[in-house]
């Protein structure tokens, strides 16, 4: 799966991932996991990257990746989101929840933009 988004497209986003994943054998409870990661990532490139991105999800093994790129300026903190946000941040939430949710993630920056790529494990067929 190959998607480009944008803040209008957010929900057409999110429609095609949950359906590419359940293609590719995600659970349910798989595919929840990863509508969140997945949004929290694209919210992230639309509000610090540029106001566009691009999804991509691919099925690897036994995990489902899902990244999310963006032509922003870069990230500074390559450890943002590893630490809980005080309840009182306005914001920092994203890459932390992801980080819960999600098996692997990988965040990729420069001067051109940022991919970062989640893993979530596929259970084992019953």
């Amino acid at each position: 799966m190959d998607h480009r988004f944008d803040a209008d497209g957010l929900y057409a986003m999110r429609a095609a991932l949950a359906a590419h994943a359940d293609h590719l054998g995600a659970a349910p409870e798989q595919v929840e996991r990863l509508l969140i990661v997945g949004g929290e990532l694209a919210t992230n490139a639309i509000r610090h990257g540029g106001g566009s991105g691009r999804l991509r999800l691919w099925r690897e093994g036994g995990l489902l990746r899902c990244q999310i790129s963006d032509h922003g300026p870069g990230m500074v903190d390559l450890a943002a989101g590893t630490r809980r946000p005080a309840p009182t941040a306005l914001g920092g939430r994203g890459l932390w929840i992801a980080r819960r949710l999600c098996e692997d993630l990988v965040i990729e920056t420069g001067p051109k933009g940022t991919t970062v790529t989640a893993a979530i494990t596929l259970d084992a067929p019953s």
